[in-house]
């Protein structure tokens, strides 16, 4: 693990390396779209932040100070766009982001379309622009040539058509990780709000199954700490611990409750 006095570097994307060696990554998620908070959480030193385009307030106005506030730290970014949408995550390339956490992939042809809308021709359908962020600006060399290689796409499982297909889609090439949403896949499994249920578990069992026998790596959000070691002891190698959000509102609640009783 890099020190923290090492920032993250991201051409050559070491998250996307670190991933595909299995190594246990622990990161949070940012959901408040503040790049204060998002630099906070950077300073602690997570391996990976991830940026929330579908359940928080995020665009790419805001996502790029919130890189920016993370570009001492050695928390890789990674970003989640609102769908699986080639224009968005185009959008989101040319900003900066190296890492996709692409939502609600139900298929091995969903999961090839969100891997080709991160790689230029002839491997994908990425846009062409000369100068932006990501190249900094025009002045990295050999960015083009390169960079297809550098990007890491993670495709999420959040439903009963994504578990039917699981195998397939762990085999489709450039997909280095397959993420489980506890909470959507609950609530297509008709068990809204219980991710514990048996009939859940089971189908997130199925999915490690098939990610291990395709030498893929499986991550997951887990903010019970609890139930973070079990899908660790399981076999997860990219898990969150937690959220912005949830740690806020439960600090601030304790707090509270400290000195003032109902």
């Amino acid at each position: 693990m890099p020190t923290p006095t090492t920032p993250y570097c991201p051409f050559p994307n070491s998250f996307r390396q670190r991933l595909l060696a299995g190594e246990q990554l622990i990161g949070c998620w940012c959901s408040l779209a503040n790049p204060i908070s998002t630099e906070v959480l950077g300073v602690a030193g997570f391996d990976w932040l991830l940026l929330d385009g579908e359940h928080s307030p995020n665009e790419v106005s805001s996502f790029v100070p919130q890189l920016m506030a993370l570009k001492d730290s050695v928390s890789a970014p990674v970003v989640r766009p609102s769908s699986n949408n080639a224009v968005e995550i185009k959008r989101l390339l040319d900003a900066g982001f190296y890492n996709f956490l692409v939502p609600f992939v139900e298929s091995a042809e969903e999961a090839r379309r969100a891997v080709a809308a991160t790689r230029y021709p002839p491997q994908g359908i990425r846009g062409v622009s000369v100068a932006q962020r990501s190249n900094r600006y025009g002045t990295v060399p050999g960015y083009f040539q390169g960079i297809n290689e550098q990007i890491s796409v993670i495709v999420q499982i959040e439903s009963r058509a994504g578990v039917a297909a699981v195998a397939e889609i762990a085999a489709v090439d450039g997909v280095d990780c397959i993420f489980i949403g506890p909470s959507d896949l609950a609530a297509g499994y008709g068990q809204l709000g219980n991710p514990l249920h048996p009939e859940v578990q089971a189908a997130m069992a199925e999915i490690f199954a098939a990610c291990q026998a395709a030498g893929k790596a499986v991550g997951i959000l887990a903010p019970v700490e609890a139930d973070a070691r079990r899908y660790i002891e399981q076999g997860a190698r990219f898990v969150a611990v937690g959220s912005d959000l949830g740690v806020f509102r439960g600090a601030t609640q304790a707090l509270r409750d400290k000195f003032k009783q109902d």
